[in-house]
């Protein structure tokens, strides 16, 4: 049986608050199979929370950034180093919005030159391009965000369909389109619903993709701390009733299964209070 796709998330939280009280951790999410290992959105902890639960960043072959804000590219030099084996070694792929390796109107570069070019690769991210990392093929996907060169990232697997990553975005006309045909569908909602803030994304935003899209399942990350003041568990059970898709609202330290089923799997601690995914029919 091929090998299936395991997502680790490391952090859950997103935004500025969060993150500086780390409310939620803001770490990213690692991608592992057999053939792939890779850091999404290494923001503050990446490094330290990775090592705690025994994933070494020296066996990272790529390192994904969707935008140059501090809760997503934070750690990612110092994993750089670690995939370059400290700098000894010309290896791995470094794919990052515009912003990232070259700044815009908006933001400053926030990879050094000298870090661009430890990689085998460095790849500048724009909607519409494709680039493989190991087994599986990776679409950058338009989000619009107050960082204007932010993406996301949509996978491809061999055996197993596709999933997907939205990034730091607001609702934008045709943004489903982009997410047809998925299994699974990870949504960054910083904000519950009623709640909106420019250039992300609210849980009446994530219904109206979900309905539209039918993912096989849904999950919602990078909350802010008004979505945690809420319970995004909350806010997963109303996505789901109304979307009619299962949603479950991410926890640092959840891995998801991506195989023939896709499985997810809580802290001891989340799984005792009864935090599990949320859809009724």
């Amino acid at each position: 049986m091929p090998d299936p796709v395991t997502l680790t998330f490391l952090g859950t939280g997103g935004g500025r608050f969060a993150t500086i009280t780390q409310k939620r951790r803001t770490a990213g999410i690692r991608i592992t199979s057999n053939e792939t290992n890779i850091h999404l959105d290494p923001g503050p902890g990446a490094l330290v929370y990775s090592i705690n639960v025994g994933l070494d960043p020296q066996k990272i072959n790529a390192v994904l950034l969707s935008h140059s804000h501090p809760d997503h590219y934070t750690d990612a030099e110092v994993l750089i180093e670690a995939m370059t084996k400290g700098t000894l070694q010309k290896r791995g792929i470094l794919a990052a919005a515009n912003s990232v390796l070259n700044g815009n109107e908006s933001c400053e570069a926030s990879i050094s030159k000298y870090h661009q070019k430890m990689p085998s690769q460095t790849i500048n991210a724009k909607p519409g391009m494709v680039f493989h990392v190991g087994s599986l093929k990776i679409a950058v996907i338009k989000a619009q965000h107050t960082d204007p060169d932010a993406v996301g990232y949509r996978f491809s697997t061999a055996d197993y369909g596709d999933f997907a990553y939205t990034s730091d975005t607001e609702y934008y006309e045709d943004i489903s389109k982009n997410y047809m045909g998925l299994r699974l569908l990870i949504l960054c909602v910083m904000r519950p619903g009623g709640k909106p803030w420019k250039g992300h994304m609210t849980t009446d935003d994530a219904i109206n993709i979900l309905k539209a899209t039918k993912p096989e399942t849904a999950i919602f990350t990078h909350l802010g701390m008004q979505m945690i003041f809420r319970s995004p568990q909350k806010e997963a059970a109303r996505a789901a009733r109304e979307s009619q898709v299962p949603v479950t609202a991410a926890v640092d330290g959840m891995r998801v299964i991506v195989g023939e089923q896709i499985r997810i799997e809580k802290p001891a601690a989340e799984r005792q209070a009864g935090l599990n995914t949320f859809f009724n029919r």
